[in-house]
Parts: C-alpha cells; sequence; structure tokens
C-alpha cells in the first residue's frame, strides 16, 4: 500500500508539473550527464513542500514562517559556501550555517588578508577568527582516521566551530584504558578536543517485518535516492550480487555495488517492471517531497529523514566528514546530525529543503528519547559508482 501510494503521487507530481515520467527504468546513457562532485541539479528557488515546513515545525520547533524562512537562508548559505571558502584561501578554517543570525559564518585565522575579509563581508558572512586552518585540522583528523579506536570511541569530525578535533567517547566507558590510550594518542596529533555522549553508534538494518521498502535475506532496509537505473542505499545492507525484493515481496534487482565498513555505501539495481522517480516519501506523516539536486548542507543546516521504520524526523547538522566508530569497524567521510533513526532505517533519505543529502548509516538512540544518526553523502556514493540522480527539474 505505502509503496502503491508513493509511485501514484510521484506519478501525479511529475504529470502535474509537466515532467515525463514513465513505466521503466531510463538507462544510465539516457540520463544526461553524471554527477562530478557538485549537486545534480541547481537549487531551486521554489519554497519546501508543506511536508518539509510541517516536520521542521514538529522537530525543531519552529513557526511556520520560522521554518519557511530558515529553509531560504539556509539555501543561500549552502550556494554561497564554496564561494567563501575560495575567497578565504589559505587562511579557510571552516564555515557552518549560524541558525541564530541565519547566515553563514566562515572562520579565519590571523593571516587572513584584508581583501580576504571585505569579500566575504561582501558577500553577506560572519567572520570568526580561528586558529588552526581547516588544512591543518583536517590533518589532525587523518591522522587519526590510522589509529586503532577502541569500542568506547564512537567517532571524530573536525568541528569548526570549537576550532579542533572532536572526539566523542560513551560515558560509561571514559576511565575505559584502552580509550584513555587512544586518547592519549589522539590528543598527541595536534587539536583535539573530548566529547561525551550518551550511547555508542549502531546501524540501522533489522529483522523481516512486513510493509517495508525492500529485503535482502532476512534485513529490511529504506531506499536512498532513485538513481537512473536504480537506487543508493547503506552498504551494510547488502553485499554484490545480492537479490532484493520490495513491499511486497516482488523482485526488485541486486545489488551491484557496495562497501562497508572504510564507507557505508551502495546502489540497487531495479527493474521486473519497477521503476524509478524524483521522491522521498513522507510516510502519510508529511507529503511526498521531490527531490531537484543535491547541493551539500552546511553545518548547522536543518536535514530531514525519511525511513521505513520511523518515518520522518528532522534535526540539524552537526558535523560533516566524522568518521564513526560501530562494531564493525570505522566508516569514514560521514556526516553526523541531531536526527533520530531506529532499526530498518538503514539506508534512507536525508533531505534538506529538496536537496539529496545522504543515506543513513546509523546512530544511538530511538525515536521515543532522541539521539544521533550518521549518513554517508549522496554525492561520494554518485561519484563512486558512476551514477545520475534521478531529479525533477520542472
Amino acid at each position: 500500500m505505502r509503496r502503491r501510494r508513493l509511485t501514484i503521487a510521484a506519478l501525479s507530481a511529475l504529470l502535474v508539473l509537466g515532467g515525463a515520467g514513465t513505466a521503466a527504468t531510463l538507462p544510465a546513457a539516457d540520463a544526461g550527464p553524471a554527477v562530478a562532485g557538485g549537486p545534480a541539479a541547481a537549487v531551486s528557488r521554489r519554497p519546501a513542500s508543506d511536508g518539509v515546513v510541517t516536520a521542521m515545525q514538529r522537530d525543531l520547533g519552529l513557526t511556520r514562517k520560522q521554518a519557511e524562512a530558515r529553509i531560504a537562508a539556509e539555501r543561500a548559505a549552502a550556494a554561497l559556501a564554496p564561494r567563501a571558502r575560495r575567497a578565504a584561501g589559505t587562511a579557510y578554517a571552516g564555515s557552518w550555517f549560524d541558525a541564530a543570525r541565519g547566515r553563514l559564518t566562515v572562520a579565519l585565522t590571523p593571516d587572513a588578508s584584508a581583501d580576504s575579509r571585505r569579500t566575504l563581508r561582501a558577500y553577506g558572512a560572519q567572520i570568526r577568527t580561528a586558529a588552526h586552518t581547516a588544512r591543518q585540522l583536517d590533518a589532525v583528523k587523518a591522522r587519526l582516521d590510522r589509529l586503532s579506536a577502541p569500542p568506547g570511541v564512537s567517532g571524530w569530525h573536525v568541528d569548526p566551530v570549537a576550532g579542533a578535533v572532536v572526539v566523542d567517547v560513551v560515558r560509561r566507558d571514559r576511565s575505559d584504558n584502552d580509550v584513555r590510550r587512544f586518547l592519549t594518542q589522539a590528543r598527541a596529533a595536534g587539536a583535539v578536543s573530548v566529547r561525551t555522549v550518551s550511547a555508542a553508534p549502531r546501524t540501522f538494518a533489522a529483522g523481516t517485518v512486513g510493509g517495508d521498502p525492500y529485503y535482502t535475506g532476512n534485513v529490511r532496509c529504506s531506499i536512498g535516492f532513485s538513481v537512473y537505473g536504480g537506487f543508493v542505499t547503506a552498504g551494510h545492507c547488502g553485499q554484490p550480487g545480492a537479490g532484493v525484493s520490495g513491499w511486497d515481496g516482488s523482485y526488485v534487482g541486486s545489488f551491484q555495488g557496495s562497501s562497508f565498513p572504510d564507507n557505508d555505501y551502495a546502489w540497487v539495481s531495479v527493474g521486473s517492471g519497477w521503476w524509478t522517480v524524483p521522491v522521498v516519501l513522507g510516510w502519510g506523516t508529511v507529503s511526498d517531497q521531490l527531490v531537484r539536486g543535491s547541493a551539500v548542507a552546511p553545518v548547522g543546516s536543518s536535514v530531514c529523514r525519511s525511513g521505513s521504520t520511523s518515518h520522518w524526523h528532522c534535526g540539524t547538522v552537526l558535523a560533516l566528514d566524522e568518521t564513526v566508530n560501530y562494531s564493525q569497524g570505522a566508516v569514514h567521510e560521514v556526516t553526523k546530525t541531531s536526527v533520530c533513526a531506529e532499526p530498518g532505517d538503514s539506508g534512507g533519505s536525508f533531505i534538506s529543503g529538496d536537496q539529496a543529502q545522504g543515506v543513513t548509516s546509523g546512530g544511538w538512540g530511538n525515536c521515543t528519547s532522541g539521539g544521533e544518526t550518521w549518513f554517508q553523502p549522496v554525492n561520494e556514493i554518485l561519484n563512486r559508482y558512476g551514477l545520475t540522480l534521478h531529479t525533477y527539474t520542472g
């Protein structure tokens, strides 16, 4: 029933808005140019759907007017971020979206030129002084990535707000000898700050439960985003060659590529009467959302997630390019969020406004008490497999 509702809603939207939905998947060769690191389509100037606005009101405590204003400000910040980095040059120390002021903040080291500062102010960015450049902090994180982390260390990332590499340690394990040894090595690598978190991360796959987006074996996961020829999802959900069935038990396709740990991404081919549409499912809680691109949302931006267990929830981007340490091994270059998730949500969609962000990897907590969740950025998956995101461009 859910899949049928998605298909009808998606095709209706495409037809009403002048699209050309078809009953068969287009081959990659017919899909236009492949994504090469940037957004799959220009950032839309259209307002977000009512579903996204409603979810942001619920999960972020905003009024409708505040939610709409924030979406517009975040869209502007996402477009400005790469220009700001170029203007800052070697003095660049990171950037993030300041929700309170509705603007992008750019950190600069004290040796930043007067021209760089003037240019950034002319762009409308706020400027903050930092001790370490982004390049220096990236180098510190790279040193930590070469270490072997014990289970009590849940992950680490460059935090431009803190001006350091933040290492997260599970509260119950902070006195563990292996954790303390890791932190000693981490601090020796450079600018490191330690934060205590409530629980260790885990992946969000689950055993078979009826009425879900797809199965592989006895594992249930969630579809991420449609690409021409199939969809992207989490790597821990299946190995290359594994068959996939849909909500109704019919054969969908198979895993064509998969990586986990180190990465957590995969793509599944689609055939046998199934087709792809540029839609994120609202699960009846919110309206289904058309996908128009994949512009990266800066730290501090709002982001929403759709998954087959906990459905639709929103939060904010907490960190980019984090290394998260699961029991199965470390996964690199994921994005941390304050959005909750639960088993079965793995592989599901993270979207900011109408821009695809990534596929659900794992996290800690649940959607009753709260928690944090990581996603693998969608642009990395597209580039890795040479895929093209299926977007609506009307």
